[in-house]
């Protein structure tokens, strides 16, 4: 009996808030000019992926494994900009800090979604190295566009199993004390920490896609450059050595931009075991915005096959111009 009234005060007492009420940033001097410089990542994030998603669809000589990675690392980029920096301009530039309950869900697991596409897929780019470096005549048979189709979709799919149900066990939680998010975006851990009823299914989550999609890419890049390296230590000359490294230049500008500020808040909270909300905001909103911005600048500019592609689209614009000036 007292088992049973305990159930249905808890079901009597659940509270799902119509509104959470996001406060990050509060307090941070010049914080207009912050949004200023996220308006202008966006831009570049945007406009830079999609250009790099329109050259690999339409140019034949791009339709090989490592470049449909990088297609489905820009598709990752566009959604991540677009999910996270135009609801958080217009949550705090047009000082609008309320979002709705089903809202921040939504916003949630996109971000999420998103971001951990972004990490699989350097994993499946480490992959991609490694056996072209590793085992050279052997690539093609192991790595060809059906392989790296299917392990795209897995990527995809596997994302969002994870994420999907990771947010939807927030709507088991009870606000009843709070609705301050105390983030940038509806982020996962300030909104579960609100909850007043158990909520140690959501901590497990929460710790279980930390680990799937933060610390086994990252050991599984780091294994597969031990093995490149140990591979290039078997060239023996150092030209022939330079010119295997050069093909993975691109990836690892691109891990160090994605992995390098999480190891970083990750390293100052469990160090000092006490981080200021608003640096470990700042630092965090960096992190989201930052890779996606120099992801196409980082393989248009240092990527042989790209840079080809620009200088025939470059000469095909000074022909067009040059003839309309003929006319």
């Amino acid at each position: 009996m007292s088992s049973l009234n305990s159930s249905l005060m808890e079901n009597l007492s659940f509270v799902r808030p119509e509104y959470f009420y996001i406060s990050g940033f509060t307090g941070i001097p010049f914080i207009n000019y912050y949004f200023i410089f996220l308006i202008f990542t966006y831009i570049i994030a945007v406009f830079g992926n999609s250009f790099v998603a329109v050259i690999i669809l339409t140019d034949r000589s791009l339709h090989v494994p490592k470049y449909l990675g990088i297609f489905n690392l820009a598709l990752a980029d566009i959604g991540e900009t677009n999910a996270l920096i135009p609801a958080l301009i217009k949550t705090f530039f047009v000082d609008s800090q309320f979002i709705s309950y089903d809202a921040c869900l939504v916003n949630m697991f996109f971000v999420f979604f998103f971001s951990s596409v972004q990490a699989l897929t350097l994993v499946v780019l480490a992959y991609d190295r490694f056996i072209a470096i590793c085992l050279p005549l052997r690539y093609h048979a192991i790595v060809n566009n059906y392989f790296m189709s299917v392990v795209l979709i897995g990527v995809w799919s596997v994302c969002s199993a994870f994420n999907g149900t990771t947010v939807a066990l927030i709507t088991r939680l009870s606000f009843c004390k709070s609705n301050v998010v105390k983030s940038y975006f509806c982020d996962h851990g300030p909104v579960y920490s609100l909850a007043c009823n158990d909520k140690t299914i959501n901590s497990v989550m929460a710790k279980l896609c930390s680990t799937l999609f933060v610390y086994i890419p990252l050991i599984c890049i780091i294994l597969s450059y031990l093995g490149i390296f140990l591979a290039l230590s078997k060239i023996t000359t150092w030209a022939g050595r330079l010119k295997a490294l050069k093909t993975c230049v691109s990836h690892l500008l691109a891990v160090g931009v994605f992995f390098l500020p999480i190891i970083i808040t990750y390293f100052a909270v469990y160090v000092s075991m006490s981080l200021h909300p608003n640096a470990r905001i700042i630092n965090s909103s960096l992190s989201s915005a930052i890779p996606s911005m120099l992801n196409p600048v980082i393989y248009v500019l240092n990527t042989k096959e790209c840079k080809v592609v620009m200088l025939n689209i470059s000469f095909t614009i000074e022909s067009i111009l040059d003839a309309c000036l003929l006319c």
